[in-house]
């Protein structure tokens, strides 16, 4: 029924229709639905869809003159509304929207209506941001409401129902169900809207940032065009499946869409997804020739820079970023970032929460502020910014991840196993999720649940190489030696088959277990091997040395016959020959265990 409704619709209004599934075959096609589309998105002040269409087709080869798109046609009820609608629109750019609605009372075009309707929805939102920087901290934001929604609501309930919304209209109505939490409602109506306009970027984008997980994707009916390859690669890095999403964007890369500094940005942003930081800081470094005064994604710059304690590049990156627009929410962040590195986390609280006035639905902002507090103990408002960030997307696990350590420093495990759960969905091949959790988990006595994670986090690749010595401690203190002996054998050939300098506290450690467990097996090579390492280290050293007159004074007594050579690695022969650790093979049925 949509998809007919479409076709009427799409005749009646004149829409430019992409082409069919994926089907990238016409660039030239593909140039000029774009250029359409971006003008049209103009002429309704729809700023952010326009660019997103200028930047796409600028990415593509220019169009002699003889083919480029002719402007959009007028009809009667265009031409009678035209004195008003160039008036309003004056009025629209200046920001002057209850003067623009003025004039397009009564108005009848498409263009002209949707003008009027989104002036009226811009004129509440501006108010209850007013409002919202006058009377509260950015840290109650949820309680100021924009009053014209219900009335918009009614009027285009009343048009839809009608059949009388074209793309644009169904867009807005779409975004007015969204802002009265009606998610069901306004993902029908962002489903129509991309039926009825598929090259309207916006629609797509509302729709991305309403779908939750993968099964809410497969019931979506989407229209078969070459954008629904855009929509899917921006919907799979949302979600988190980013071999997914570098596929469908290396595939447009391949189609003819090399020179998109958009798509180039999104890769960066899925290489940052997934902590492949050197990268992602390269890619961004190449964007950042191709595009210097761009400011879109540049918070997430400065958390690869923060991440690398790159201090210089981001003082740089801050500065720069001021020069260009200081009172932009992404230099506000960076700037946050910069002295969030140089531990002053008063200072970078203070910018986030300038970021969050520019714009309350800023996601970033809240989860960075939320750490800022954790650093500064005030455990209550960071609690509260976790939360506004997980308001604003249910999908970010930094905000989940930030709870449960919150409720970690204030003791309440219970609390605490709940929102590292959910960080957990939501990245499940996190090794730090895993670890988190196992220490829930062993805070609550349930060691058997805290093996299974540790195991789960070194077999996804254990990035804090923490989880296989917590497994070693677990099995310890439930006198399961020959695994803990294990474990630390595998921790050990981890550490130095990564080529690190060892200033791994818990190397000693494991050093110090093995070799007391090799002298209780009557292995003095291997213990004398194992005590010789612990020697190196401060903390072990005595009980290094101890154990190695232990075993002389064993020997001298004849205790074994085993000749005295020295070991040529730390480890018995029988495991240093194979120096691979079994990564990503479990042993354990994890499937039953994952929370």
């Amino acid at each position: 029924a949509v998809i007919g409704r479409a076709g009427a619709m799409a005749a009646a209004a004149m829409v430019v229709t992409a082409a069919g599934g994926g089907d990238f075959s016409d660039l030239r096609e593909i140039k000029k639905q774009l250029l359409n589309v971006a003008e049209r998105s103009r002429e309704r002040g729809l700023q952010h869809s326009g660019k997103w269409a200028a930047e796409l087709a600028f990415a593509l080869e220019p169009l002699p003159l003889n083919e480029l798109p002719p402007p959009p046609e007028l009809t009667e009820e265009d031409a009678r509304d035209l004195d008003a609608y160039t008036l309003a629109k004056s009025y629209f750019d200046l920001k002057e929207y209850d003067r623009a609605a003025y004039f397009l009372q009564g108005c009848k075009s498409q263009k002209a209506y949707f003008l009027y309707m989104y002036s009226r929805y811009l004129s509440g939102e501006k108010k209850k941001d007013d409002e919202t920087v006058d009377s509260l901290g950015p840290l109650e934001k949820g309680q100021v409401k924009n009053e014209a929604l219900r009335e918009l609501r009614v009027e285009l309930s009343k048009k839809h129902k009608a059949q009388e919304l074209d793309g644009f209209g169904l867009y807005l109505y779409g975004v007015v169900l969204r802002k009265l939490d009606l998610v069901k409602e306004a993902i029908d109506v962002f489903v129509e809207a991309a039926h009825v306009l598929p090259l309207h970027w916006g629609a797509w984008l509302e729709l991305c940032n309403l779908i939750t997980d993968k099964e809410m994707l497969k019931f979506l009916s989407l229209p078969d065009t070459w954008m629904k390859e855009f929509f899917l690669a921006h919907i799979y890095t949302e979600l988190q499946l980013i071999e997914e999403a570098l596929q469908k964007y290396q595939s447009l890369i391949d189609a003819g869409f090399s020179k998109s500094t958009y798509i180039i940005s999104q890769i960066a942003v899925a290489y940052h997804n997934i902590r492949d930081i050197d990268k992602a800081l390269s890619i961004f470094n190449e964007l950042r020739k191709q595009d210097p005064y761009r400011i879109e994604n540049m918070d997430t710059f400065s958390n690869l820079l923060y991440v690398r304690s790159m201090k210089p590049e981001l003082s740089y990156l801050a500065h720069n970023l001021c020069e260009i627009d200081k009172y932009r929410v992404e230099t506000c962040c960076v700037i946050g970032n910069y002295y969030s590195l140089r531990s002053q986390h008063e200072k970078a609280a203070l910018y986030f929460q300038r970021a969050l006035k520019l714009n309350p639905r800023y996601l970033g902002a809240w989860t960075l502020m939320g750490h800022e507090y954790m650093e500064m103990k005030n455990t209550s408002a960071a609690i509260q910014a976790y939360r506004h960030a997980i308001e604003v997307n249910k999908r970010d696990y930094r905000a989940w991840y930030g709870l449960g350590q919150t409720y970690e420093i204030l003791k309440m495990p219970f609390y605490c196993l709940y929102y590292y759960r959910r960080a957990h969905q939501l990245r499940p091949n996190d090794s730090r999720m895993l670890v988190a959790l196992g220490e829930c988990y062993e805070k609550l006595n349930q060691l058997v649940e805290a093996k299974k994670c540790y195991w789960r986090a070194y077999a996804v690749g254990d990035v804090e190489k923490m989880a296989l010595v917590k497994l070693a401690k677990l099995h310890e203190q439930l006198n399961e030696s020959e695994q803990a002996a294990q474990c630390y054998i595998k921790y050990i050939q981890d550490i130095y088959s990564c080529g690190e300098v060892v200033e791994h506290l818990e190397v000693s450690t494991a050093f110090r277990y093995l070799a007391q467990y090799y002298f209780k097996c009557k292995l003095w090579d291997e213990a004398s091997a194992c005590a010789q390492k612990c020697c190196a280290f401060n903390d072990t050293r005595e009980e290094g040395k101890a154990l190695l007159r232990q075993i002389l004074q064993l020997r001298n007594q004849g205790e074994t016959s085993s000749t005295d050579v020295a070991a040529p690695f730390f480890l018995p022969a029988s495991l240093s020959a194979n120096n691979t650790p079994t990564r990503r093979v479990s042993p354990l049925n994890l499937s039953s265990v994952t929370p």
